[in-house]
Formats: structure tokens, sequence, C-alpha cells
């Protein structure tokens, strides 16, 4: 549902972007007021997003519903934020931190970049913001940037879901760079770690097959 809005504003943005270089009096005007515009569209969805996300958390949980009966499961998100949030300062839980996951939730992860690159830049060691940001930067293609954060996750933290993500990113960017020995063994790696969740075997059976690899999955279940 959010597809066509986001669509409508990237569509402006990127007019934005191919003329406000060299636009001048009433159109230069006009250009600004479209970004003040799509600033306060996006705002006013995160702000929409937050109490949607804080009602949703008073249902009950799912956990003990006899209807939950996969063995395997996506890499999860939100149950790592629910492991590892008493990390997190007050201060930036309720602001920076808040903000770039809802960015992060509607796939506008460029500007979810900015808000977790603050949060690292403050708290170093905080690896949730700093796994948050390496698949940011995973999704919007800078495999470079991506890389050196999944790298320095890994022997900082003991949570096995972490080091699984981080492995397995670690495959998908090895596979991308056509490294496919190194991919497959991030893959495995990741899989050991925790044998119930998919992506990983997957993503290996995937490049054993020679398939395309742009299909591969990162885990960005919210």
């Amino acid at each position: 549902m959010f597809k066509p809005i986001f669509a409508s504003m990237n569509e402006v943005l990127d007019e934005i972007i191919r003329d406000f270089p060299n636009a001048t009096g009433t159109r230069k005007e006009e250009l600004n007021e479209k970004i003040q515009v799509l600033k306060a569209m996006s705002d006013s969805m995160i702000e929409e997003w937050l109490l949607f996300e804080e009602k949703i958390r008073t249902l009950p949980s799912e956990q003990n519903s006899s209807d939950n009966v996969s063995s395997h499961h996506p890499f999860s998100l939100s149950q790592l934020l629910e492991q590892q949030g008493g990390q997190l300062s007050p201060e930036l839980k309720s602001s920076e931190f808040i903000k770039g996951q809802g960015y992060f939730k509607l796939y506008m992860f460029k500007e979810a970049i900015g808000y977790f690159k603050a949060i690292v830049a403050a708290q170093p060691d905080y690896l949730l913001a700093r796994l948050y940001l390496a698949l940011a930067y995973l999704k919007t293609g800078d495999m470079n940037e991506a890389y050196p954060h999944f790298q320095m996750i890994i022997p900082m933290t003991d949570n096995k879901m972490m080091k699984a993500i981080s492995y397995n990113a670690l495959g998908c960017i090895q596979a991308r760079n056509q490294n496919t020995e190194k991919a497959c063994e991030y893959f495995k790696m990741a899989y050991q770690l925790d044998p119930s969740i998919v992506e990983p075997l997957s993503n290996l059976e995937m490049v054993q097959h020679k398939s395309d690899t742009m299909n591969l999955s990162a885990g960005l279940n919210h």
C-alpha cells in the first residue's frame, strides 16, 4: 500500500534533484516548496507509523500460539530489538533509534542510514544499531560500506542470531562479487549458528546452483 505513495514522492524528488542545481527565481521557489512538502509528508508518515507500532505492541504475544508450529523461521530484527534494546540510552531510544527504525520499516533506507550513523557515532558498541546500519547500506547497494560493519559485529557479540545475520550478509556480498567459495563458507557458518533460520541454507543452495545472486536474501524481516 505504501509503494504508490513512495513512487510519487520519489518522482518529485528526482525532479528536484535534476532541476534544482540550475533553477532560479520562481522555479527555485517552487522546488523549495516541494522539498518542504516532501519533508512534511515524510515526518508525518514516520509519526503515524510509530503510533501504529505502539498499538500493535499491545496485542497478545503469538509465542505460545498452537498455530505457530514451524521449526524454521526468517531472521527477525524485531526479536533482536527485544533482546538488545536495553543497551540503548533512553535519549537515543526515544529519538534517533526509533526514527531510524521507522524509516527502515518503511523501506526508506537512505533516511534510516542517517539516524543509525548518528547512533553508532555516539555509541560504537551498540551493535543492533550497527546491524541496522549495515543492512540499510546493503539494501541501498552500498556493499563497501556495509561489509566492514558486518565484520565488526561478529567478534563483538555472543548473540547467535546477530552473528548469523552478519555471516549471511557477508555471504550475499561475496556472492555478488563472484567469490562463490567464500560466500558458501559464510552461508554455512550462518546456518551452523542457528539451523532453524532459513535464509543461509536457501542462499547456499542458490549459489551452488549458480542462480541469480541478486535474489539472495540478506535477512530483512522486520
